[in-house]
């Protein structure tokens, strides 16, 4: 039994449903759960571990429902810096084609990294392609040395080029050899009791890359064993295009059409989306990772936030791949959310609300949807707030830092006004994963060296 007292912090946003927020405050945690939070003065005294964060806010962990780890190798790539998605993908799939087991593993641990530095400590992973021997057990092998939650999707890609597909042949896969491996994987990796530090999630790649009959099998497996279902959808009006014309639908019918709805399905992006299908979300139960850098990043639109949030669908964020957002900063995306939301606001006209001031999204929605929203969106109830019974995942911004100065008049608004900084500590489960702004299970400087080498290598082919 180990204990860990979190004391004096000025602030503690709870995210419960009061949406508590508690001046002086601390968490008292047992063998990685909370057991009370409240003011520091109405907590034990005593702990096996003890930390002091005055000065600091803490926060629910945050929580990224739509990552591609591997792309942190392809930042910035030239001849895709200045296309839209589908020529970004034909650029970029003959390279991702020559990864390998350990680049697969190197990026991992590059993207938790910069997840973790940003308040992140649960992340969904989106893995769809497994050149040269590589597998999604490398990923999970490198969350696993870090020492954070992960959602690992096995995704997959069957629809090639000679098949009508984007994608070229080289880096799509059989379909037999896919749901075998699905099936694998959820057998030896997928935990689903509270605290889990591993679920496994099938999420065939996107409407462009497989078939339907691929979707309507992994929802099977996926629901026979009890497992979530996630892939792209609605992200651009080429999608929109192809959908039609090959399968004589739009995204979100051809969704419905092969199993696809439900409170077990999340969508990436979900940016071209109408009205009533935004009702079948609501209905079915569907969430939503929206992805505002990313969507930036790629002139692929603005997705409908505000009416996601008003119609209750399930909405969490995502950084995306680091290939179109080039960053994994949750609360950077968090604060991307917040500006861009606004930006639809006034570009749309919205109209007033009784006081007169245009519905535009606050600072607390935008990290409701980070924390709370992430978590149900991965269909998760033991993270996502600061509760007695949930998981010790917790993260703490220093606010005497720079970034603030003035601007403690509302620290929680503050973190997502101001510019977006760095955390202190990020804890999951009950153990630090970062203090004092340093890694505990990574050296920083080795790794960043070790994953540049590997970049260049598969960049330049060598």
């Amino acid at each position: 039994m180990s204990t860990l007292l979190v004391k004096n912090a000025n602030l503690i946003v709870t995210m419960d449903d009061h949406r508590s927020e508690i001046l002086n405050g601390g968490l008292f945690c047992r063998d990685g759960f909370i057991e009370q939070v409240g003011a520091t003065n109405d907590l034990p005294s005593q702990a096996d571990e003890v930390l002091d964060l005055s000065g600091h806010i803490v926060l629910p962990g945050l929580i990224n429902t739509h990552h591609h780890f591997y792309q942190t190798l392809t930042r910035v790539v030239p001849a895709a810096q200045d296309v839209n998605l589908f020529h970004w993908l034909k650029t970029l799939y003959p390279i991702w084609a020559r990864m390998n087991p350990e680049d697969i593993f190197i990026s991992t641990k590059t993207a938790l990294a910069e997840l973790a530095l940003s308040g992140c400590t649960t992340a969904s992973d989106h893995l769809y392609l497994f050149p040269n021997g590589s597998r999604l057990d490398d990923e999970i092998a490198a969350a696993q040395e870090m020492g954070m939650r992960v959602h690992a999707s096995r995704g997959s890609m069957s629809l090639g080029e000679s098949k009508g597909g984007l994608p070229p042949d080289s880096v799509v896969d059989t379909e037999e050899h896919i749901l075998k491996d699905s099936v694998r994987l959820i057998e030896r990796y997928h935990d689903p009791k509270p605290g889990s530090m591993v679920q496994i999630v099938l999420a065939p790649c996107s409407p462009f890359s497989v078939t339907g009959e691929l979707m309507k099998e992994s929802a099977k497996v996926a629901r026979q064993y009890g497992v979530h279902l996630h892939t792209h959808l609605a992200e651009t009006k080429d999608e929109e295009v192809f959908c039609e014309e090959k399968f004589g639908y739009r995204p979100v019918a051809y969704m419905q059409s092969v199993d696809w709805v439900g409170n077990d399905v999340w969508f990436a992006h979900s940016v071209h989306i109408q009205p009533e299908e935004i009702q079948v979300y609501v209905r079915e139960g569907c969430g939503v990772a929206h992805c505002p850098s990313s969507n930036m990043r790629l002139a692929s639109g603005i997705a409908p936030v505000w009416e996601y949030l008003q119609a209750g669908v399930k909405l969490g964020l995502g950084v995306d791949g680091s290939a179109s957002n080039d960053g994994s900063h949750m609360l950077a995306e968090a604060r991307q959310m917040l500006m861009l939301a606004r930006v639809r606001a006034g570009v749309m006209g919205a109209s007033l609300s009784q006081d007169g001031a245009p519905p535009i999204l606050t600072a607390r929605q935008a990290l409701e949807a980070a924390t709370l929203g992430g978590a149900a969106v991965l269909g998760r109830t033991d993270i996502g707030s600061l509760q007695a019974g949930k998981c010790a995942d917790f993260v703490a911004f220093d606010l005497r830092q720079l970034d603030y100065a003035g601007g403690l008049h509302d620290p929680v608004a503050a973190l997502l006004f101001c510019n977006p900084t760095k955390v202190s500590y990020n804890y999951v489960a009950g153990k630090a994963v970062v203090r004092e702004g340093q890694f505990v299970n990574l050296n920083l400087e080795k790794h960043i060296e070790r994953h540049n080498q590997a970049a260049k290598r598969l960049v330049l082919g060598e």
